[in-house]
């Protein structure tokens, strides 16, 4: 393998004037240039990037630690976060925490040992794990999607009481009054937030759920697919559900079909979340929607912000707002 002494050699000069070129550092002749350059492409020499990298202290490496890469919603942001990031000269490495604290805390261990220069983080555990300040540790870190209670960290999230406000909403103007919900962990500021939205929607109208009605389905499609069921063969089944996330509202319109009802003319839905494929469902599914691209790329910059040294600012946090999505899932109660 070539290296820089090699070209050194070649040109006639030291390896530091070798270096002075390459990194445009110091005044070299246009001469001496020249005949470095030309070794340079004669050799086809290409300078290692992770010795450059350290040399400087840095690994020019974002980690990107997202709560479920088997749901779609993560997948379009580990797109989005490699395109964003390729743009700043950064390479992403993807973490996978599947929505468990334990397995959160190996890949932050993971992403300090690489060196990573910053990283971008979907926060998977209570309010109370990170309350060590063990995020300050080993670069700077942005939450994406989830916040938690740490007003000295960057974090970029949706206005989640405005989705759960939407969706509720839009049934309740439809005439719905008995509406039941299935819920994401409530101890994420996701599920949380989606709920409150719901019930404050309901209690401006004198409402409240049933108790019995409202169920965790953790975020994940089989979970959702087995409360759906339970909720829609009760007596007392609601007459429509807000469902928390996209995956979810897939395993209760699964579940819809699998028990031979039709929506929305037995069960009215809606749900957040703009995860692949969802709009393309049968019926359209009403939906309050993430910006996701947009959301991402302000997570990333907010990151790069605090890697080039921004680090006397204090935390920031940036809302975005959901839009809702009106579909074919929904229909006035009867």
């Amino acid at each position: 393998m070539t290296t820089i002494r090699d070209v050194a050699k070649a040109a006639g000069v030291s390896t530091a004037t070798v270096s002075a070129v390459m990194n445009e550092s110091a005044y070299v002749s246009p001469d001496l240039r020249a005949r470095v350059l030309k070794a340079i492409d004669d050799l086809r020499y290409a300078p290692s990037q992770v010795a450059r990298n350290l040399k400087r202290g840095r690994t020019q490496l974002i980690a990107l630690a997202v709560a479920d890469l088997a749901n779609p919603f993560y997948s379009r942001i580990v797109w989005a976060a490699e395109a964003a990031a390729a743009a700043w000269d950064y390479a992403v490495v993807v973490f996978n925490s599947d929505e468990n604290p334990d397995t959160e805390k190996r890949a932050i261990a993971r992403i300090r040992a690489l060196g990573c220069d910053g990283a971008v983080l979907v926060p998977v555990g209570s309010a109370e794990a990170y309350r060590d300040g063990g995020l300050h540790d080993g670069g700077p870190v942005v939450l994406l999607g989830r916040s938690i209670d740490d007003p000295g960290i960057d974090t970029v999230t949706i206005d989640n009481r405005s989705a759960g406000r939407q969706a509720t909403n839009y049934l309740l103007d439809l005439g719905h009054r008995r509406i039941g919900t299935i819920t994401g962990p409530l101890h994420l500021t996701t599920g949380r937030g989606r709920l409150d939205g719901m019930l404050e929607a309901m209690k401006v109208r004198g409402l409240a759920p049933q108790p019995e009605h409202v169920r965790c389905g953790e975020f994940r499609e089989d979970v959702a697919y087995s409360v759906a069921r339970d909720l829609l063969q009760r007596p007392d089944r609601p007459s429509a559900l807000y469902v928390a996330n996209g995956v979810m509202a897939l395993g209760a319109m699964r579940a819809i079909s699998d028990l031979g009802l039709r929506c929305p003319d037995d069960i009215s839905v809606a749900s957040t979340d703009n995860i692949a494929g969802i709009g393309g469902i049968k019926p359209r599914l009403t939906r309050t929607e993430h910006p996701v691209l947009d959301m991402t790329n302000e997570a990333i910059r907010m990151l790069v912000d605090r890697m080039k040294g921004v680090a006397e600012l204090p935390g920031r946090n940036v809302v975005f707002q959901p839009s809702l999505v009106v579909g074919d899932s929904c229909a006035p109660v009867r």
